[in-house]
């Protein structure tokens, strides 16, 4: 899924000759847990979440910023953050763009994705449930709760779930030190 923001895109081979060229700063907006996973070689850190306080940095860079995410989709929400910023483009697909190209991925610790974890944990619990309801009628109803809370964070792109997964154990990494990262896109 791409982006649906206005933000221009770059595909992937471009932004290959951009790096490079040394013409661009690589944004990845992704969790710091997901960038170790696996990233872009030269890409920085920004948690989509920190974004709003590198506004001033960004805007004062010299050169072009190149956002990324997985897919597209946190990274359109970063251009949109970023809007005034006029030298800010999307990496067209995303790593999973960069990856169907060819491009080299550095890979880091493996982790599952959120998302991965959203869907085992949502599933064994309507499996749970409606298992657990041959026994006990009413617990056919966690099941339904579930059901709900899976289809508004599918109407509203956000997950209530993933957030609390995000905050459990195996999911911490050292957070992004976000005044590092800005001092080394204004260095580079």
């Amino acid at each position: 899924m791409t982006a649906t923001t206005e933000a221009p895109t770059i595909s992937a081979a471009e932004l290959m000759e951009h790096l490079e060229s040394g013409e661009c700063r690589l944004v990845d907006v992704r969790t710091p847990a997901e960038f170790e996973a696996s990233r872009i070689e030269g890409a920085v850190n920004l948690p989509l979440d920190t974004l709003e306080c590198c506004r001033d940095t960004l805007r004062g860079l010299d050169a072009e910023i190149v956002l990324l995410c997985k897919s597209g989709a946190r990274a359109g929400k970063a251009a949109e953050q970023l809007g005034d910023i006029a030298t800010v483009r999307l990496l067209d697909g995303g790593l999973d763009g960069w990856r169907q190209a060819g491009f080299p991925v550095a890979e880091g610790r493996s982790t599952w994705t959120i998302e991965r974890q959203v869907r085992l944990v949502a599933g064994s619990i309507v499996l749970g449930s409606i298992l657990a309801s041959v026994r006990f009628p009413k617990a056919k109803w966690v099941g339904a709760f579930i059901g709900g809370g899976l289809t508004v964070a599918g109407l509203t792109d956000t997950c209530g779930m993933g957030l609390l997964l995000a905050r459990m154990p195996w999911n911490r990494t050292p957070e992004a030190d976000v005044e590092d990262t800005l001092r080394r896109l204004a260095a580079a």
